[in-house]
């Protein structure tokens, strides 16, 4: 194994691949010692829930820089090929996030189906409770998507509250008649316990802004943008 594979600190390593795709520096170590540590050392270290979502969005994150910025792989295939190795085997995105951090939800039922038929790796790899937030963490490169933060286990409830509050409270917009916000929530309706359960979140939020008025989704600005990070000191370090 490469030298960065003798760090048994996988946190760390996913959080540093993260940023070397970011700055666009050689990343090739990164992707090396991913793809060979062992099966047991990853099952050993993402035990929690939170040691699971923070691994994943940052290797989510950092691969889909590398698959569509870097090697052009276009869509849909860069989201539903196997196209990254970790531990010997191979994962597309759509597993990452829909089968890993959305515990093996169908990625076309809006949120309210599961997917019959998942991998074994991905159902013992996914979250044993999913968290609707991972929506405001994970970066598709487009104008209208989340930006990226690295997350870290210790502290990855206080970074999901705050991105989810950040994304929201930028995408939103109340008025006496209507809420208009991000179509991101329609798309996992489901996730977020249907418009009721968005409406409670937008409260949790925005506050008593949000009333009954009717909420509609705006339409999403799928220009590419690779440079969406959260600014330095947003997330708690610790």
């Amino acid at each position: 194994m490469s030298e960065l594979s003798r760090d048994p600190n996988l946190q760390s390593l996913a959080e540093a691949f993260l940023r070397a795709a970011q700055r666009q520096e050689d990343y090739t170590a990164f992707t090396t010692t991913f793809a060979t540590i062992p099966q047991e050392l990853l099952h050993q270290s993402l035990v929690t829930d939170g040691q699971r979502l923070a691994f994943w969005i940052n290797q989510y994150n950092a691969w889909f820089l590398i698959l569509r910025r870097d090697r052009r792989i276009p869509k849909p295939q860069v989201y539903q090929q196997r196209l990254l190795t970790i531990a010997g085997q191979s994962f597309s995105l759509d597993e990452i996030e829909h089968g890993i951090l959305r515990r093996f939800r169908w990625k076309w039922a809006l949120g309210y189906l599961p997917h019959p038929f998942p991998r074994p790796l991905i159902r013992q790899l996914a979250v044993q409770k999913r968290d609707s937030r991972i929506h405001f963490a994970l970066n598709c490169g487009a104008q209208s998507c989340p930006p990226i933060g690295f997350y870290r286990p210790e502290v990855i409830d206080n970074q999901l509250a705050l991105a989810t509050a950040s994304f929201l409270e930028a995408e939103t917009q109340v008025t006496a008649k209507t809420i208009q916000t991000s179509r991101l929530l329609a798309w996992y309706i489901g996730d977020f316990g249907g418009r009721k359960g968005i409406r409670k979140l937008l409260r949790s939020v925005l506050g008593p802004m949000v009333k009954q008025q009717p909420i509609r989704f705006k339409a999403y600005d799928w220009t590419e943008n690779f440079g969406r990070f959260m600014p330095s000191g947003t997330h708690p370090k610790e």
